[in-house]
């Protein structure tokens, strides 16, 4: 239960880079678009939407820009189409890379992608070329600052809500769950008023890969940050072990 979190690593997180370059907000607003279109406007009767609010919240978007980015969404029947399109590759010695984009412009994303990958010394593969290396997992994140309660009434509490399993953290808790069961898991925190900072569905690998070799590293740093740039990206998973 206890341990280093592997999240961080995981799943190579944008928010930071991108709040400072002030995309965060453009990638949540495609992300809204596309859950009211989906589920309609109704964040109690839409479970994707209420997901993406609370993302939208943790990363300090005004709760008006919010509100005004659903209405915008419900309203606008000709707007952007947007569709999600995932891309799995390799980063120099075989890490394996998973890139999950939101688009309107599907060549337009497939060129950066792919110019990342070369550029930092990979390649894309074909679909499923590396996705067996990971393990859908829904994830849910509680910061510690956050919630009052020990590791062991934690555990006790989210098990019997589901989940599969926890993790302890210096600063927060990580709850694993099947993809199923995020749902459910993250309603009976909500109706406990246990804090969720996150909650999404993730890659988890299922083997890490270590890069001895300085170049490997910086070669896949690159690949990364491109991708970073790239405002079609909204999540990128690698099984590469930053902890060596």
């Amino acid at each position: 239960m206890s341990g280093h979190s592997k999240f961080a690593n995981i799943k190579h997180k944008k928010e930071k880079n991108d709040a400072a370059k002030g995309k965060v907000f453009t990638m949540i607003g495609r992300e809204i678009a596309v859950a009211v279109k989906e589920g309609g406007p109704d964040v109690n009767n839409n479970f994707k939407l209420a997901a993406v609010v609370a993302k939208a919240k943790a990363a300090n978007m005004p709760n008006d820009t919010i509100e005004r980015g659903i209405k915008k969404a419900a309203g606008d029947q000709n707007g952007a189409n947007y569709e999600h399109n995932t891309y799995e590759g390799y980063g120099p010695s075989g890490v394996a890379v998973i890139v999950q984009t939101l688009t309107d412009n599907k060549n337009r994303t497939a060129a950066a992608v792919r110019a990342a990958f070369s550029k930092g010394s990979g390649n894309v593969g074909t679909p499923g070329c590396v996705s067996f290396m990971f393990d859908e997992k829904g994830l849910i994140v509680v910061d510690k600052e956050e919630c009052e309660m020990s590791a062991d009434d934690m555990m006790m509490a989210v098990l019997d809500a589901g989940a599969e399993d926890l993790k302890e953290n210096e600063d927060s808790f990580e709850i694993y769950t099947s993809p199923d069961d995020l749902e459910t898991v993250q309603k009976y925190m909500k109706e406990n008023d246990i804090p969720v900072s996150e909650a999404e569905v993730s890659m988890i690998p299922q083997n890490y890969v270590h890069l001895d070799n300085p170049e490997d590293r910086g070669n896949l740093e690159r690949i990364l940050d491109l991708l970073d740039e790239c405002d079609d990206v909204q999540n990128v998973y690698t099984n590469w072990d930053e902890e060596e």
